[in-house]
């Protein structure tokens, strides 16, 4: 039996590279095994390849398992990563719509700004505007879209806004209704020392012109905006932030812009716009780009800012309607006025505070502007050089704002209460052209900045040329329900 033991154990595994019956033939022939053993060996064959057969059954089964509970789960956490789902919500900037893998991301939100005014819609910058009939009006004085969000890269982003404001004048056409693109731009990043920005925008130089119109302590900006403000540009701009957290921590801005203002992707000559802003954070701290402490700021925040610009071009000011003059000067669209005519350079001073509460910021002009189609038309007229002339501009602003509640509690919380002066000066050179603004507000915040009511009350005036008599004055009361889906 032994012999037939190491027999079965040797034999059997050869069995399976060879002929199994053959081998067994030829040791029966040999002698080396019986008739029985060989029929013993058979039957001992047979019972081991059914035991491999159900073994291997078992594990085939088992291995089977282990694939569909870890590896196909691998496999489809790959097709969700390559077809990727998307996710939708809705937060403080509107609807969300956002990949699973966080690849791409789109926020989308709606603004209006409803406004009822008496008896002067803007503000009156003549003595014809001063004593003209008043005027009762409702308007949308704003309508936004606004889209923006990354693509590709957390740090690659991008922002569009379109205004669907309908307002138009009696004597307008239809076009004048019409939607505008007034920003669109693509942001990098990255490096919070070193970003870049393409496009169009509010460029960054003061304070009050690239706070958000949502996002200011009165209805509207004051009357030294229309005078000094750049506003939107297109061209490109390097910005960032540096030391945070220190006594050193500041924000700059460097950019360069074709200088025809938002909508003209044309350049009259090949001179740019070249504009720098350098904001130093006092407190290590910085302040966005908001009015009101709305967020209350539990410790002292605040910014010094300097900027600086030129241009040579056909504008003497820039609003959301793109290239305009101040009054005095030839308008861009004039047969007199020449490509590169005039050169207009400025500067500006600011400050801005928050806390617990309290917001306080203001901003001092400077605007200067070189008429050389002046000279020209002199040196055609004469036949000799001329020389252009200058026109020094000087105009500020100071504004506060407090919530009364954190001083005395029965006072509901909501509200905030708010004074601005501003002050336009279109040529220190001469007198009689003096304009002030005393305005107070009053609002009564929903939800934050994104649905607020305003109500603001100010007393306008314009120096007469003779000194001695009295300014022209106008009271003006606004309205106002903005609100942001």
């Amino acid at each position: 039996m032994m012999a037939l033991f190491v027999m079965t154990a040797s034999v059997t595994p050869l069995a399976t590279a060879m002929d199994g019956d053959l081998l067994l033939e030829i040791l029966l022939e040999k002698g080396i095994i019986t008739e029985d053993e060989l029929i013993q060996i058979k039957a001992e064959g047979k019972k081991r390849k059914a035991a491999k057969t159900v073994e291997t059954s078992k594990k085939k089964s088992v291995a089977q398992i282990g694939f569909s509970q870890e590896t196909q789960p691998s496999q489809s956490t790959e097709q969700v990563k390559k077809k990727s789902g998307v996710n939708a919500g809705y937060g403080k900037k509107g609807f969300t719509l956002a990949t699973t893998d966080g690849v791409f991301k789109t926020k989308i939100q709606w603004r209006t700004q409803a406004r009822y005014t008496y008896p002067e819609r803007g503000d009156p910058r003549n003595k014809d505007a001063f004593t003209d009939n008043e005027e009762s009006t409702f308007e949308l004085r704003r309508i936004r879209l606004k889209v923006g969000g990354h693509g590709y890269r957390p740090w690659l982003k991008y922002y569009l806004e379109v205004d669907w404001q309908p307002g138009r004048d009696f004597d307008d056409d239809s076009e004048a209704a019409s939607a505008r693109m007034i920003d669109w731009r693509i942001m990098l990043e990255k490096y919070p020392w070193a970003k870049l920005r393409i496009g169009q925008w509010k460029i960054d130089y003061n304070r009050e012109r690239v706070d958000s119109s949502g996002k200011q302590t009165m209805v509207e900006r004051s009357i030294m905006n229309r005078v000094f403000t750049i506003d939107r540009q297109i061209g490109v701009m390097l910005y960032g932030r540096v030391n945070p957290g220190t006594t050193l921590d500041a924000n700059y801005y460097l950019g360069i812009f074709s200088g025809g203002g938002r909508g003209m992707a044309k350049n009259d000559d090949d001179n740019m716009m070249y504009v720098g802003r350098l904001q130093w954070n006092v407190f290590g701290r910085e302040l966005k780009w908001r009015q009101s402490d709305v967020k209350f700021h539990k410790k002292p925040t605040a910014s010094i800012s300097f900027g600086a610009y030129t241009n040579k071009g056909k504008c003497t000011r820039w609003s959301s309607g793109g290239c305009g003059n101040v009054s005095g000067f030839e308008s861009p669209k004039s047969d007199y006025t020449q490509d590169g005519r005039f050169q207009v350079s400025g500067m500006q001073v600011g400050s801005a505070f928050k806390y617990r509460g309290f917001a306080w910021q203001h901003e001092t002009h400077w605007k200067h502007v070189k008429d050389s189609g002046n000279a020209k038309q002199f040196a055609d007229t004469n036949g000799t050089k001329g020389l252009a002339s200058k026109t020094k501009m000087f105009g500020g602003y100071f504004q506060a704002g407090y919530f009364p509640h954190y001083l005395i509690p029965f006072v509901p919380k909501p509200l905030e209460v708010a004074f601005r002066y501003s002050h336009v000066d279109s040529n220190t050179d001469r007198g009689g052209d003096m304009r002030q603004e005393y305005t107070a507000g009053f609002n009564w915040f929903f939800a934050g900045h994104r649905n607020k009511l305003t109500l603001d009350v100010s007393h306008l005036t314009l120096e007469q040329e003779n000194p001695s008599l009295p300014a022209y004055t106008e009271q003006r009361a606004r309205l106002q329900w903005d609100v942001s889906f």
